[in-house]
């Protein structure tokens, strides 16, 4: 039973664990951010269950036709991550190596480049995009995590360990924290950047001039004073 979690931590040789590890920082990190790390957490375990189970499921029938790759690596479980992103994505296309694709394609077209990686199994890689995009059209909407539970465990071991690892970050479990986190970094407290003066010497003001009325006589402008 407990290869239905472990087998995202299997590699065969070196090229593949690269992969893998480009794979985890790019998608996996990406999703992270928008969830939060409890629920990252949660989810890498529950789609790797749900992709396990629907690989055994499929692998029986499609092992008939022919050789299947056993299901390894973390692969599955970022093309889980992909189809929620790209179901619950609002725009309408991506740019994809200079293509415009509508967003909905974009994880089957990187179905079909991840088939060219060394050991990587494509029927794993389908379960792990079925068992994310059905998640994010709200099939399995008990997965879902209260905002409340995410926020009490934040406080528990051993995520409030990793708040504490400097040069980690940690994204909060509730959308209130994320967007103050995020709020905090696009407006800096004032003086927490170092500013420069720069001298600009004021030109010499011009000659008084003398108005039509006798009684009236009005200074010339002086740039140096001028308000702002």
């Amino acid at each position: 039973v407990h290869r239905l979690v472990t087998y995202i931590f299997v590699y065969e040789d070196l090229i593949s664990l690269t992969c893998g590890a480009i794979i985890i920082w790019y998608f996996a990190g990406s999703f992270e951010k928008n969830v939060g790390t409890v629920k990252h957490c949660f989810f890498t375990a529950a789609f790797a269950v749900l992709t396990a189970l629907l690989y055994l499921l499929l692998e029986t029938v499609v092992s008939r036709m022919g050789e299947v790759e056993d299901a390894k690596g973390f692969m599955p479980v970022a093309f889980a991550t992909l189809g929620v992103s790209t179901t619950r994505s609002r725009m309408k296309r991506a740019l994809v190596w200079g293509f415009r694709i509508p967003v909905v394609l974009v994880p089957w077209f990187m179905l079909c480049m991840a088939w060219f990686i060394p050991h990587s199994s494509l029927l794993s890689n389908l379960c792990g995009l079925l068992a994310g995009e059905a998640y994010g059209l709200g099939y399995c909407f008990c997965l879902d995590i209260p905002e409340s539970m995410a926020s009490k465990l934040d406080q528990m071991f051993p995520f409030s360990l990793l708040r504490r690892i400097p040069g980690l970050r940690y994204i909060p479990g509730t959308l209130a924290e994320r967007r103050a986190s995020e709020s905090s970094k696009i407006n800096p407290v004032p003086g927490s950047y170092p500013t420069q003066s720069y001298y600009c010497s004021s030109p010499p003001a011009p000659p008084a001039f003398q108005m039509q009325h006798p009684s009236i006589q009005c200074q010339g402008f002086q740039p140096g004073r001028a308000p702002g």
